[in-house]
């Protein structure tokens, strides 16, 4: 009996299986760091966007707890940013001309 729903991947040629691998939608572990900490979600929020804008994945977040207690300061009340570890470089070029952008207006 044969199930309709189970992948196989034949041994004997290694095209499927490359293609089986890279095929999007395959399970990938993706690994997260963060590029910036702000006080608070809606800063995070605005950077992440920022980024995305560039086509760079990105996340932002607070604790849990800090969120359910509106904590802006302090170790709960900081914001994260992170994107995938490919783009890290990209995302603090970015961030980095941000901030000389800001100095020169300033």
């Amino acid at each position: 009996m044969s199930n309709l729903n189970a992948q196989s991947i034949p041994l004997n040629d290694a095209d499927d299986r490359e293609t089986a691998v890279t095929t999007p939608g395959s399970p990938t572990e993706v690994k997260w760091e963060i590029v910036a900490q702000t006080f608070g979600l809606t800063p995070a929020t605005i950077i992440a966007g920022r980024l995305q804008a560039e086509n760079i994945p990105a996340r932002a977040w607070q604790e849990g707890a800090g969120r359910a207690l509106g904590l802006t300061v302090g170790i709960l009340g900081t914001g994260y940013v992170a994107v995938p570890e490919e783009y890290v470089e990209k995302a603090l070029e970015i961030l980095e001309e941000e901030t000389e952008t800001e100095t020169e207006i300033e």
